[in-house]
């Protein structure tokens, strides 16, 4: 199958009980799991202060986009989510049942783009970014509006960003199967280099099965 004119130059992950490349190999023969479990990374790069109010879900998205760098000044992000802030969100919920109203504080960061607005702030990156839900959960949709500005000879390269946290247990018989949270950045680019993508690609339709045959390559 011919390649398209796009590489994946280089990619990381985070998710809690996996660390480093190895472990994620594991993971990704099936020999090890993401553990369903409310750790986030410590990003010590970062004031005290800016972390100390993130959820898991921004936190995980600041650390997979610190851990990319260097970008091009004007290469932007795709984020991709299922779920957002799902814990805000249930919080913000439990204050509209219990209170009676929302501080703007939780509201600010519950919105959809928070993680990706975070880490433009926290990282000093200004060419812009997208926040995508993706309709029904298919993450190939995420991906190929990551790709098409490539595609298209609109941009040299783009970060592809997605990130889910951990589907909190009040949603008892909701929570989906993959509850689990995981992150993962991987940087774009029309410049051969890296893993060149054929069309195949394009129609993986989780982010799961997307990053295990990122690291089985």
């Amino acid at each position: 199958m011919k390649a398209l004119p796009l590489y994946i130059s280089r990619f990381t992950s985070w998710a809690p009980g996996l660390s480093g490349p190895a472990d994620w190999r594991e993971w990704a023969r099936g020999n090890r799991n993401i553990l369903a479990a409310k750790d986030s990374p410590g990003l010590e790069f970062t004031p005290p202060l800016f972390r100390r109010r993130l959820s898991q879900l921004s936190r995980m998205t600041i650390q997979v986009i610190h851990d990319i760098l260097p970008i091009g000044e004007d290469t932007k992000i795709v984020f991709v989510s299922f779920r957002g802030e799902i814990t805000q969100q249930l919080r913000i919920n439990r204050m509209l049942i219990e209170d009676g109203e929302v501080t703007p504080a939780a509201f600010s960061l519950s919105v959809f783009n928070a993680p990706p607005a975070l880490a433009a702030i926290a990282l000093n990156l200004r060419a812009g970014y997208s926040a995508i839900y993706p309709a029904e959960d298919r993450f190939d949709s995420g991906f190929l509006a990551a790709a098409s500005p490539i595609l298209c000879g609109d941009a040299e390269g783009t970060v592809l960003v997605y990130a889910d946290e951990l589907v909190p247990e009040e949603y008892g018989s909701l929570r989906p199967a993959d509850k689990e949270p995981l992150a993962f950045a991987a940087l774009l680019s029309r410049t051969p280099g890296g893993l060149p993508v054929d069309p195949s690609v394009l129609a993986i339709e989780s982010p799961g099965a997307f990053l295990k045959y990122l690291y089985g390559h």
